[in-house]
């Protein structure tokens, strides 16, 4: 994979210089004025707010190729909290005793994490790695854990990054050539969406919430296929979200509670998948 990478965008970086080369030219003030420069080699122009549209089409398109030419098929998704700890780990975003202690009794969800992300990547192996490839965020805690299980099986594992002033930096168990970036949080959760087999939301804040309530929306309105939908932690489920009172309440449909699975472990959300797909 790191060869393919290097020979693919190697040979388009190529390109570019090749074309620039071509347009060598003296140094003049005319040639220094940035109206000169080539369109794409000019930042200030790429980053310009009326080429947002551009940029938009580039987020999508450059994952996009680069997932169709490794041959991957279908993901499954993992959500779930950047605060999480692993087992024994430092509660770093706790601000009082009751969130150190809250968030060390969830760092049991890093390890079915990390075992789901096992699980998972022992059947991709039988697909050589076409289908039910892991994925996440890409980020720290409940992220960390999804990619570090599949690299524990010597799988691949793709991380959809984001530019956040805090929390958010690549782990170092995402698959270099599967690590991307991302600006715009609308094209992040398309990719996240795009291929994706099975959902496994694991407790979270804001970002877990909303990409949770999305994908139930897609899948409720028919906008995505359904699949099998996990929320691993009854316990933390019961507590933060009465998803059953909105149905009572007639704001959603008595039917939209199927949507999803509440589960505890690893093994559980997995045989849910296998019967889903006849596995």
């Amino acid at each position: 994979m790191a060869n393919w990478f290097r020979e693919r965008y190697g040979a388009l970086v190529k390109s570019f210089e090749d074309v620039k080369k071509s347009h060598e030219v003296p140094d003049t003030p005319q040639t220094r004025a940035p109206a000169y420069r080539l369109a794409f080699d000019d930042n200030d122009f790429l980053t310009s707010e009326a080429l947002r549209p551009v940029r938009l089409q580039l987020e999508l398109l450059k994952p996009e190729l680069i997932l169709q030419e490794q041959g991957i098929e279908s993901t499954v998704i993992l959500f779930g909290g950047a605060r999480i700890p692993e087992p024994g780990g430092e509660a770093w975003a706790a601000k009082n005793e009751t969130q150190k202690k809250n968030l060390e009794a969830n760092a049991k969800f890093y390890e079915e994490a990390r075992e789901f992300a096992r699980i998972c990547s022992r059947y991709s192996k039988t697909t050589d790695y076409k289908e039910m490839v892991v994925t996440t965020g890409g980020g720290p805690g409940v992220m960390e854990a999804g990619n570090r299980g599949a690299q524990d099986e010597g799988a691949p594992t793709i991380g959809l990054n984001i530019v956040l002033p805090h929390e958010q930096a690549p782990n170092e168990y995402v698959t270099p050539e599967l690590c991307f970036n991302f600006h715009y949080f609308a094209i992040r959760k398309m990719h996240f969406l795009m291929r994706a087999k099975a959902v496994a939301v694991f407790p979270g804040g804001f970002g877990t919430m909303d990409e949770m309530f999305e994908t139930l929306t897609l899948i409720q309105t028919d906008r995505m296929e359904p699949v099998p939908f996990l929320l691993f932690g009854k316990d933390f489920w019961g507590k933060v979200i009465n998803l059953e009172e909105l149905a009572n309440q007639g704001t959603i449909s008595p039917d939209d509670i199927d949507l999803f699975q509440i589960v505890d472990t690893a093994q559980e959300g997995w045989e849910i998948i296998k019967e889903h797909h006849s596995l």
